[in-house]
């Protein structure tokens, strides 16, 4: 994915619950943009279900898809029975920034390997069907200091960019912070120059 790509990302949390061979599994499913998120966010669920049989989990920070920064883990499951199955349901689930914690009350039926990675990734699967998802847009601020005969032109300009102006301020000349998607922020900075014939001052302010 191309730097400033939007993607989906979980709008909140959302947590599903399924039954199989007497064993509960929850699933809890969290929107984490950053490895200490998550692992906050994993933290928060196995102290709300501290008394479960296991915390699995596994999350992927990051666009979908992405493998820089994922982690993954069997809590006391049998190697390979959970994390990497659930980590694999995430990086093909187009959902970005996410983290998920597969919660069970072992009711005294083994699954078995098989049936322990079914469950596993078929509770993240659960979960992420009907997860409500929002779009991510990276953005930038950027400050641009003009004259005031191009307010008028520069604020018709705005809209066409996505560009929110999130202050400004009016001294010899206008100053304004703002917000832009990354994507958006070369074509605005090169529309202004075209409109103020490199009249304008732009900074990128990160």
């Amino acid at each position: 994915m191309a730097p400033g790509s939007r993607y989906p990302i979980p709008a909140q949390t959302h947590r599903v619950e399924e039954e199989i061979k007497r064993s509960r599994f929850i699933t809890t499913l969290g929107y984490t943009p950053t490895v200490e998120a998550a692992r906050d966010f994993i933290a928060q669920v196995s102290a709300e279900f501290a008394d479960a049989s296991h915390n699995c989990w596994a999350y992927v920070v990051g666009p979908p898809g992405s493998t820089a920064q994922v982690g993954m883990s069997d809590a006391g499951e049998p190697h390979g029975t959970a994390g990497r199955p659930m980590l694999t349901v995430l990086l093909h689930s187009g959902v970005g920034d996410v983290t998920a914690v597969v919660t069970r009350y072992f009711g005294g039926t083994l699954l078995g390997k098989g049936g322990l990675v079914k469950a596993y990734s078929g509770g993240v699967q659960l979960a992420l069907a009907s997860l409500p998802t929002v779009e991510k847009v990276p953005t930038v601020t950027l400050q641009v200091v003009l004259d005031y005969a191009a307010v008028t032109p520069v604020k018709r300009l705005l809209p066409a960019y996505e560009a929110e102006i999130l202050d400004e301020g009016y001294a010899a000349q206008v100053t304004y912070r703002l917000k832009v998607p990354e994507e958006q922020a070369s074509p605005l900075v090169q529309a202004l120059t075209e409109l103020t014939h490199g009249q304008a001052e732009v900074d990128v302010l990160g």
